[in-house]
């Protein structure tokens, strides 16, 4: 790259000064950093846009061979399981000949929701002075209203 120190930095700005003038250069001076300055940003688009590249060819390294793994994991399984299926099969084809049903097969209890009872029986209840029936709340005002006398 050049190698620019501060006394070729100061030459180049003597020159400019006198070539361009003393009126121009700051105009100059801003447009030329402008320019600087979205180079410096194409510059590091470029480089952020061939990273997210190299990281995308990586990533779809790796799961390429996290779904070959996958593969070969879910197809041993599966002809393991197969085998078990066949051995238990013959295994148990013997016991199953052998074995019938010497139990009652269970029968859910047909309950009749309509019926449904307390806990406490309804005698205790009156007998102890168990509210059995609930007011409302205009109700309750209604009936222990206190009678006005005239």
């Amino acid at each position: 790259m050049i190698d620019l120190g501060i006394s070729k930095i100061a030459l180049i700005g003597v020159v400019a000064l006198v070539v361009i003038g003393p009126e121009k250069l700051p105009r100059v001076a801003r447009t030329l950093g402008a320019w600087l300055g979205k180079a410096q940003r194409y510059v590091s688009d470029v480089k952020a846009e061939v990273n997210r590249s190299m990281d995308l060819e990586e990533l779809k390294k790796m799961r390429e061979s996290v779904e070959g793994a996958a593969q070969a994991v879910e197809s041993s399984i599966q002809t393991q399981a197969s085998d078990f299926e066949k051995s238990w099969a013959e295994s148990t084809v013997e016991l199953n000949a052998s074995l019938e049903p010497s139990f009652p097969v269970y029968k859910r209890p047909q309950k009749n929701w309509r019926l449904k009872q307390g806990a406490v029986p309804n005698w205790y209840k009156a007998r102890s002075g168990v509210r059995t029936k609930a007011l409302s709340g205009a109700a309750r005002v209604a009936r222990y209203r206190p009678t006005r006398l005239s």
